[in-house]
């Protein structure tokens, strides 16, 4: 949003200037982003007589109850992942009421949806001002005449007391017949999980600026291309509209005034010639700003948009290249999903977000499977991130007419609502389109057919940018660029046939980019036989035994370390692959999803590098010690309180760091200094053997790069003690702060010694005053929850007084602690 002046008054945010008027009063267009004084329902009404009818406190009509609530706001923050139920697929209601006074004489009054999920009906009072299928696009409802029309009634005042009351139903229901797919590996969310917001606009209206910049392969010639595409409910048949240009230091470089008397579809403003442009890049994200003023008699409209100069081209059998020079694609996925929240994320829950994947080095990502919020590509556009959008065509197959329809119009509008952005040089047409089940008949013809009628679509509407779409062989040949399923390591073989497998999937395309790839970690869960077996392999050379090892371990419980190291060999195998354009590895944040209950955290995805609340993972050092340049060091295990093995037995100790050399040091003693050296699997070279003491060892690290150091510190127990079957679980409170306490449940065999192995699975209960915070689908934010190495932890809220929080384990007795 284009603002020059923000007010907070009474719960609402006033952001004003996208339009002003010429008089000297400078009344200005409001956009007010509508947040607070909501009330929600979680089923169906009757008819929308039920939302608005008087009600008299205990009556009948009283029920059901509403609650309060504040936008954005997801039917499903904490049900899409309770262990323990189904989520909610259906029907919701908000209401709330607005004073609305347009400060515009003939203005339009609107309702701007920034995403609500997945059908949504607007009405003013009992009538029905507008309806909008899909949850991912934005759009406007013009509220003006049903709103003039009720404040002709009688309940205007009576009831209402001058306010405007405004209803809004979503509906999230199962529909074959709607994208995505109810078998997509995500929740198909329902409720305002964008933000909402009333906007006052003149009889005209900028609706929207399309911008296309343009430079040669030198990066020495410019061109500019500016339409604009008018709101005109009232007729106008001419207006005049002046243009500014203003360079990434704020000085106005370009100012002309056109006088329009074609008011009608996309209008032609100009074309420009900017000489030796401030290029686009991932490293310097240099933007543009274009500003249009409508004027119309008295009244004027400023509307503005960044914009940035840069050229791409993916190699025919080849690398990518970004203003004529070869960038290695360093990626990443994003899911529109957040701890206690779900999809209705905050714009600063968006920007730390995506501030911490610029900080794990990545320059590209794909916004998994839909429009994603503007946000977020704003935000590429300045971080510098390149990006590839799709439309949600996900898995199930091809309906009919209705759903296609609504692919195009997804299409259509993810074109032209981030048409001016930057960072997207994909626009992506489907995922997993070879999977089946939605529908009795799975015809590819079919499906090939529309495929290509959306590419044909696509380059209609934006021939500047690609066409992409993962995992569909049989339409590999339709879009500009695939990406084939490889998942080596994880869903496919070994990850140490990673580059084979890869080059032998480039060779069949012209373009190819594999997005896609990594494996799930269960965040805190470790194991020491990934490394075991890697210093065997280091002390053999025994590829065979390793390769049939590594299997082993994949198929194995999850534990970061074997992740850690399935990343290590793609990001040293990507540094020393030529052609490689790129990929992205999936994905950058755990995230819910309805099918996969059996997960240990049930219904959590959880490839994620940082975890459903942004933890970070151990693996998220191991692609900044590759993908960064800032220096940092950090030491493999902070996630790991306890390791063990044999008294004397010879333990190796990654690094992950960017500096040129490390030195370690066990309990105080050097352990001597390493050079770093990409090729040199695992850790990059920078790795240790070492004996560690029984009980506390403390390791630390010192790094140089140049003359910048860096250090890190770790401490655990080295536990030599082996252990029998689980035989109790022991609970106890291992930290209390500002209210909230935290629970650890451990599980021992007969002789008390931890079960480090132990993935039982956990169900913690309370009863009291408090409350379990649970349903934040991360490992210790979930009431029902495998083990990591023999624990589990729940945090509670005390809320001032007693409780008793119980934790069952399979397997042995349940056990109990006062609070």
């Amino acid at each position: 949003m284009n603002v020059l002046l923000k007010i907070k008054y009474k719960g609402l945010i006033f952001f004003f200037a996208a339009c002003s008027l010429f008089h000297s009063d400078i009344r200005a267009q409001q956009s007010i982003r509508l947040n607070n004084n909501w009330q929600f329902l979680k089923q169906d009404l009757g008819g929308i007589w039920e939302a608005v009818r008087p009600v008299v406190k205990n009556n009948p009509e009283s029920v059901p109850l509403w609650t309060s609530i504040t936008l954005p706001h997801c039917v499903n923050a904490e049900d899409a992942v309770d262990p323990d139920v189904n989520y909610y697929q259906g029907p919701s209601w908000y209401r709330t009421q607005l004073n609305i006074n347009n400060p515009y004489n003939n203005g339009r009054t609107l309702l701007h949806f920034e995403g609500a999920g997945q059908k949504t009906d607007v009405y003013i009072y009992t009538t029905k001002v507008g309806a909008h299928v899909g949850g991912y696009d934005e759009w406007t409802v013009d509220i003006t005449d049903a709103v003039e029309a009720f404040k002709k009634t009688e309940v205007y005042q009576k009831q209402f007391k001058g306010k405007i009351p405004v209803s809004i139903r979503t509906d999230n229901s199962r529909d074959l017949e709607m994208i995505p797919s109810s078998l997509s590996d995500f929740n198909i969310y329902g409720g305002i999980y964008r933000y909402l917001n009333l906007v006052y606009t003149p009889s005209l209206s900028i609706d929207k600026l399309f911008i296309l910049p343009g430079v040669d392969k030198e990066g020495k010639l410019g061109k500019l291309n500016i339409k604009a595409r008018f709101y005109n409910p009232a007729g106008a048949t001419s207006a005049s509209i002046v243009i500014k240009v203003i360079n990434t230091k704020g000085k106005i470089i370009h100012q002309f005034e056109k006088q329009l008397n074609n008011l009608q579809g996309d209008i032609l403003l100009d074309n420009l010639i900017i000489k030796s442009p401030q290029l686009w890049s991932t490293d310097n994200p240099a933007l543009y700003t274009i500003e249009a003023t409508i004027i119309n008699g008295n009244d004027s409209c400023i509307k503005t948009e960044k914009a940035g100069f840069r050229n791409f081209e993916f190699v025919k059998k080849g690398p990518f290249l970004l203003n004529g020079k070869r960038l290695l694609l360093q990626g990443t996925h994003r899911h529109e999903d957040h701890a206690g929240v779900a999809a209705a994320m905050t714009e600063d829950m968006q920007r730390t977000e995506m501030l911490l994947i610029k900080e794990m080095g990545v320059n590209f990502i794909r916004l998994g499977h839909y429009q994603q919020s503007k946000k977020i590509l704003e935000l590429c556009d300045s971080l510098g991130i390149i990006v590839w959008e799709e439309i949600p065509w996900c898995r199930g197959g091809l309906g009919g007419e209705v759903y296609k329809t609504q692919a195009r119009r997804m299409l259509t509008n993810m074109i032209e609502q981030h048409y001016n952005h930057p960072s997207i040089i994909i626009w992506g047409l489907g995922n997993e389109n070879d999977w089946p089940g939605d529908f009795p008949t799975f015809d590819t013809l079919k499906i090939k057919a529309f495929m290509s009628e959306l590419n044909t679509l696509s380059h209609t509407l934006d021939a500047s940018r690609k066409t992409a779409i993962r995992r569909c062989d049989f339409c590999k040949d339709i879009v500009d660029v695939y990406s084939p399923t490889i998942w080596m390591g994880w869903y496919r073989g070994i990850y140490t046939d990673y580059k084979e497998i890869s080059k032998k999937e480039f060779d069949k395309v012209d373009h190819f980019l594999h997005v896609e790839w990594g494996g799930d970690s269960h965040a805190g869960r470790n194991s020491e036989t990934p490394d075991k077996i890697m210093q065997q392999l280091l002390n053999t050379n025994d590829t065979a035994a390793f390769n049939k090892s590594i299997k082993g371990a994949k198929d194995g419980d999850w534990n970061e370390n074997y992740i850690c190291n399935l990343i290590d060999w793609h990001l040293k195998e990507q540094e020393s692959m030529p052609w490689l354009t790129g990929t992205a590895q999936w994905s950058f944040k755990d995230f819910a999803t309805p099918i996969r209950p059996d997960n240990p955290v049930p219904y959590v995805n959880e490839k994620g590098v940082v975890e459903r609340d942004l933890t970070k993972k151990e693996a998220y050092y191991v692609f900044q010690s590759y993908w960064t340049t800032k220096p940092m060091v950090h030491i493999h295990g902070h996630s790991m309180p306890v390791r063990w093995g044999d008294d004397g037995e010879m333990k190796i100790v990654k690094v992950y760091s960017n500096c040129d050399d490390a030195e370690l040091f066990l309990n105080g003693k050097s352990m001597g200094i390493k050079k770093r050296n990409s090729q040199d699997f695992p850790a990059a070279g920078l790795r240790w053997n070492v004996v560690f003491n029984k009980g506390l060892n403390i390791v630390k690290v010192v790094a140089h790069k140049g003359k910048i150091i860096v250090r890190d510190t770790i401490s655990f127990q080295y536990q030599t003690e082996k252990w029998g079957k689980p035989a109790k679980a022991t609970i106890e409170k291992i930290k209390e702060e500002n209210g909230i306490v935290t629970v650890q449940v451990k599980l021992s065999d007969d002789k008390n010694i931890q079960c480090l192995d132990a993935v039982n699975w956990v169900r913690f209960g309370l009863a009291g005053d408090g409350k379990l915070i649970d349903n934040l689908g991360t490992s210790t934010g979930s009431r029902y929850v495998q083990m990591y190495n023999g624990i589990a932890i729940i945090r509670v809220k005390t809320n001032g007084g007693k409780s008793v929080v119980s934790a069952k384990v399979d397997g042995v007795q349940t056990v109990f602690i006062n609070l």
